[in-house]
């Protein structure tokens, strides 16, 4: 049971609380500091090294890095069939390019590694995912080849921002 006493002064009162509610908000308060300490490390930073190069390092384990390299190399490639589709004219096949780009393929990373990652990274990487959704539906929508190549553009200029913000490495004494 809480006691709470009321002591005059002046003309107010002033509060008293027992110890056992003290001691209560201060364990609470804890908490709340531990899970934002918990947050920050977890959600916002992730996982980075010094930066060398003025890029910030993110430190994956070699199978992690794999992972991302893989994504990359799959947006690098599904870009350039994109750019030989526009030469063609053909819309339907940008759009079935730019599809498994999207968001879909982002429900693949494992939520260990997009831990490890910091949240400006996994911010960039999701709107690129989200562009390349809306390349496929404005292709499929619109067929204009020439808005498909704007959307592609405006897309490069965050991979090109993520590249020059970040590069991969490999965890201490692992092995690129």
């Amino acid at each position: 049971m809480i006691q709470v006493k009321y002591i005059p002064v002046g003309t107010g009162y002033f509060v008293t609380v027992n110890k056992n509610v003290l001691v209560y908000r201060v364990i609470i308060g804890l908490l709340l500091l531990t899970i934002v300490g918990l947050v920050l490390k977890f959600v916002v930073l992730g996982r980075t090294g010094a930066e060398v190069d003025g890029r910030t390092t993110i430190l994956l384990e070699p199978s992690e890095r794999a992972v991302v390299l893989a994504e990359m190399r799959q947006f690098l490639s599904g870009i350039q069939q994109m750019l030989e589709a526009a030469e063609r004219n053909d819309a339907a096949a940008i759009a079935k390019l730019a599809r498994p780009l999207g968001m879909a393929a982002a429900q693949a990373v494992p939520a260990g590694l997009a831990a490890k990652l910091p949240l400006e990274f996994k911010t960039l990487g999701h709107s690129v995912h989200q562009d390349f959704d809306r390349i496929a539906m404005d292709a499929e929508a619109m067929d204009d080849v020439r808005l498909s190549l704007r959307q592609l553009g405006e897309t490069m200029k965050k991979c090109v921002a993520c590249h020059a913000a970040y590069q991969i490495a490999p965890a201490s004494g692992a092995q690129r």
